[in-house]
Parts: C-alpha cells; structure tokens; sequence
C-alpha cells in the first residue's frame, strides 16, 4: 500500500522529492551522494515497494547506516511524516542509531542538510517539527507502549536488533503498525528462535518481505572475519549461525546460557543495584593458546568488557592485577579477588596475599556448596551466572567475544542427576577454544559460595557434612 504524499516542497523541487518519496535508492545516490551496497538497495527497493520489511542479518553489514538512510529519506521525502524508532535499549537507540543519523546528515546535499534538526532523542525537520520528526523510545517489557499515539499519512516505523524486543512491545503496537499507509522495518541479527520477530521470517512469512543477509554479502565485514569465528567457536556453533551467517540459533536446550540472554543484557536499561562490593574473577593461564582473563562485577552489572593476556609468567600476572588494583578509586576497588587455584592460579593467589591484595583462592573442582544439585563447584558457578542472566535485571557492555564464550558450553546430567557443565578439555575436543573470559566472569559468583579448600575425603565425611552442613560458610 503505498503512503499518501503532500505537494509541499521541502528544501528541494516537488518534482525531485515526489521521485525521492517513491525511489529511496536515488534518493541515496542524490540526496547523500552514496551508492548503497547491493543488499541495501534491494532492502531500500523492498521497502519501496511493501509495507513491511524483515531484515535478519550478520554482524557489521551495514544495517545501522540502512535505518539512518530510511530515517532521512522518510523526513525529507514525505511530508507529513512521522518515524516512530525503539530497539531494546537506550544506548541502540541514542549512541548507535542516533550517532549514525548524525553521520549520514553530514552527507546529505548542502541545500538539505539544514533542514534536519538531531536531539537527544527526536529528529526534526525543521521546516515543519510538528508534522516531520521521528521519535526515539525504548522498548521495555514494562511500558509497551513505544508504538502507541502515532496517526498520519506517512508513518515508518522502525525497530533495531528487533530479536531483543519483547513480543509484548510488538502486541501493544500492533494497531499502530497496522494503520493504512505505515511502514515497518524490522531489522537485526537473529539472536532468539522465537518470537516476533522470528515470526516474519516464518509462521507470519506472508506478511512481510523478508531479507536475510549474510557477512559474505557484505563489503564492510572483514575477509577473514568469518574464518576467525569459526576456528575460535566453532562453525556449527550458535554464535557462528547468528553473527557471520544471520541465521536463527539452533535449539539451546543444552545450552548452559543461551546466546539470547546474553545479547539481552548488553546495555539493557536497568539501575545498578546498590550495596554491592566489586568482586574480580581471575583465570590464570600461562603460556600457548589459553589466556588470562579479568573479570569485574558489582551486583548485576559487569563493570568493563573482560580484560585478557596471552603469554605471561605467574610473576608478570601479579604485577598486572596489582597495577589494575591501584588504578581503582576506593570505591571501585574489589573486596575480593577470587582466582582459580588450579594448576598456575595457585602462585598467583600466593603472591597476591604476600604483596596484600584480598585475593581468595578458589579451586573449582571441588565439592559446590549444593552438592545434592551440582557435580564440581565450576558447574555450580557455571549455573549461578545463568540464574544470573535468566532473572533479566542484570546489565553487561558490548563484549562480543565474551558473549560467545558464555553461550559455547553445554551441560548434562549424571547418574546421580547432578548438573555437569562442558569441560574445557570437552570442548577442545570439539575444536572450540577455552572459554577463558567466561570462565574469569563466573569465577565472581565464588564470592557467594562456601569457601570449598578440598575435595572432601571420605564418605562418612561426605555424611557428616550433609548431616551438619558445611564449617566453611563464606
């Protein structure tokens, strides 16, 4: 259905923007003297031509600089025009969708850039900001209504990394999204196998054109980004589908953190809990593939992307912590650093108690403190930074590569019904890299478990303990 259009010139002769208004392609190559990727101008075509477009893609295509262009050719092309945009979070909307508004603004033609006004969190057209402007609000489960209010001729609504948005959001706006004359762009990578937005793609195929675009579709991706990302996870890993092939993640039903929660908690706007310490996880390695990792987290929020080196010496190790620890304010200073004990990590505790630091060793094949539920305390930490991205409060920044190391390991039962989680040795096996920043991550989950100093020896000990509990409560 097409959308109505006025006769109003704005900042160019009616004749060129009634052309624009049909023809977003040759507004691109007119309007900001760009020349769209193939994939974009068949989105840009799509668009044209339907009234709802489904775009699940790779990571780094180009999406972000397709909806900007979508967002300026609506404004300047269409009048009235209103362009309502939500994504999961704030930070999608304000620092990435926004900023790139602002980028490509700077290439419009210099009798046009004048008329398009950037605030916080509404675009104007100047010449008429009460008719033409498009709106930022972010979709939460809480408030639904980011698609409500909205009426008039020429409406695009417009939603990034739409598998993150909660069908909720999508219900609520239906009406809105369904007005004669509205457009929708549904657009990002395909992190949940169900939902809305898995929906246009499948179940609700017919009502939508669906564009699906790959990394090899793309001249902005790395040549050998797809080739790096199979050989550190796999390339029948989830990860590999969602961020180099843009497609729908295989069930995770053996999944100890699905890659959805993950992604889902990247700048998700939630307040950080107050009262919480800082707690450091650190995993030691030494020397050859594996790497030590930092990880920093107060509460439900992961402080900074998780730090790592390749190639140091326990000594070496030491000396990076201790100057991390000095460059804290007291506030941000770690009441614990809790470090993997086994094999290296047990020099490194050492010393970091020698030199003052409040280091705690924590060695994670020992007895969990729920040893009815878990095997070894690994899988029982394992599990607690899963119950930590399941309860859907907790917040994290954009570390791709620590995302795709918690959503690799998988977990089993045995005999006794005990949760075992995916070994590093496991997963070597199956030529996946060691998950060494997830590990340091859920290492800060030690902070709320008994302090286990051995495997316990013998049975009547194991009696004992679950007769009278444990002596070692933290």
């Amino acid at each position: 259905m097409a959308a109505a259009l006025s006769s109003k010139p704005l900042g160019s002769n009616a004749g060129e923007r009634d052309i624009w208004a049909k023809d977003p392609v040759r507004f691109c190559a007119e309007a900001l003297c760009i020349t769209p990727q193939a994939w974009q101008a068949k989105a840009l075509t799509l668009i044209a031509e339907n009234d709802r477009l489904a775009i699940r893609s790779g990571h780094g295509v180009g999406k972000s600089a397709l909806l900007a262009w979508l967002i300026l050719w609506f404004l300047i092309a269409r009048s009235p025009a209103k362009v309502p945009c939500t994504a999961p979070t704030g930070h999608q909307l304000s620092d990435i969708l926004w900023g790139e508004v602002g980028k490509w603004r700077r290439h419009l033609r210099e009798d046009l850039r004048p008329l398009i006004a950037i605030k916080s969190d509404r675009i104007d057209n100047k010449e008429t900001p009460h008719e033409c402007f498009a709106v930022a609000r972010t979709a939460r489960r809480e408030q639904p209504e980011a698609f409500q209010g909205f009426h008039g001729e020429n409406l695009l609504f417009i939603v990034d990394e739409a598998s993150g948005v909660d069908d909720a959001i999508f219900e609520v706006g239906e009406g809105a999204l369904s007005t004669p004359g509205a457009k929708a762009v549904l657009a990002g990578n395909p992190t949940r196998a169900s939902g809305y937005f898995y929906d246009a793609f499948h179940r609700d195929r017919a009502a939508w054109a669906p564009l699906h675009v790959p990394c090899v579709e793309s001249d902005r991706v790395a040549k050998n980004y797809a080739a790096n990302m199979a050989r550190r996870y796999g390339a029948d890993s989830n990860i590999y589908r969602v961020r180099v092939l843009g497609e729908f993640p295989l069930s995770e039903d053996d999944a100890v953190i699905p890659l959805a929660w993950c992604e889902s908690a990247v700048y998700r706007d939630v307040a950080p809990l107050e009262g919480f310490r800082v707690i450091w996880g650190v995993d030691v390695a030494r020397f050859g593939a594996d790497r030590t990792a930092l990880a920093k987290r107060r509460g439900n929020a992961l402080l900074a992307p998780v730090k790592s080196w390749r190639n140091k010496d326990t000594m070496q190790v030491v000396g990076l912590l201790q100057a991390e620890y000095d460059a804290c304010s007291d506030d941000d200073r770690p009441g614990e650093i809790l470090v993997d004990t086994i094999g290296i990590g047990a020099g490194v505790f050492d010393r970091l108690r020698e030199v003052g630091l409040p280091a705690r060793g924590i060695n994670v094949g020992e007895l969990p403190a729920n040893d009815a539920r878990y095997y070894r305390l690994r899988d029982e930490l394992w599990w607690r930074a899963r119950e930590w991205f399941e309860a859907r409060d907790c917040v994290m920044p954009d570390d791709p590569a620590l995302l795709a190391e918690l959503s690799l390991p998988k977990y089993s039962f045995n005999s006794d019904g005990k949760v075992i989680v995916e070994s590093k040795a496991d997963m070597k096996k199956r030529s996946v890299s060691s998950p060494d920043l997830a590990d340091a991550f859920c290492l800060t989950f030690a902070a709320g478990v008994e302090r286990s100093a051995r495997r316990l020896a013998s049975p009547y000990d194991r009696r004992l303990r679950r007769l009278f509990g444990s002596w070692m409560s933290v």
